[in-house]
């Protein structure tokens, strides 16, 4: 009589394998995905800050601040700040801008697109005099107490 020998896994040995699969999963998918939407929150705020300072230099050629995002620069006030979207280079926020008219003061607005993993973030503000604003689990910018970033 012929001797077989089992090779392979048992049932038990696999069910083990895929509950720690599945316990490093539920630790590290959260975990990816906040570091992706803290990814794109400093995206934001880097492109925050480089329309504030195309902003200044229109402020120092005008003595007065755009109120355009997308229009072409063109150095003074009647132009813009010469961004190609109306979004962040990921599409992950809208942007948006207010001028106080005589344009002696701006807000620039990063908030959420709504379809993304942003969504429900927060939104993002940089104003003229500086103040930077983070406004957590807020994609309005109106409800949430803002924390400075």
């Amino acid at each position: 009589m012929k001797s077989y020998r089992n090779s392979g896994f048992t049932l038990i040995e696999l069910m083990v394998a895929v509950a720690i699969v599945g316990i490093l999963s539920a630790i590290a998918i959260p975990n990816y995905r906040n570091y992706v939407i803290r990814g794109a929150r400093e995206s934001a705020k880097t492109e925050l800050l480089q329309l504030a300072a195309v902003q200044e230099k229109v402020y120092l050629n005008s003595t007065a601040y755009s109120a355009s995002i997308t229009t072409a620069y063109t150095g003074g006030n009647a132009g813009g700040l010469g961004h190609t979207s109306s979004t962040t280079s990921d599409g992950k926020y809208d942007l948006t801008i207010t001028s106080v008219t005589p344009f002696q003061s701006y807000t620039i607005f990063a908030k959420p697109v709504a379809t993304k993993a942003q969504a429900g973030n927060g939104c993002l503000t940089i104003q003229g005099n500086g103040l930077r604003q983070w406004f957590q689990n807020d994609d309005t910018c109106l409800v949430a107490p803002p924390t400075s970033w």
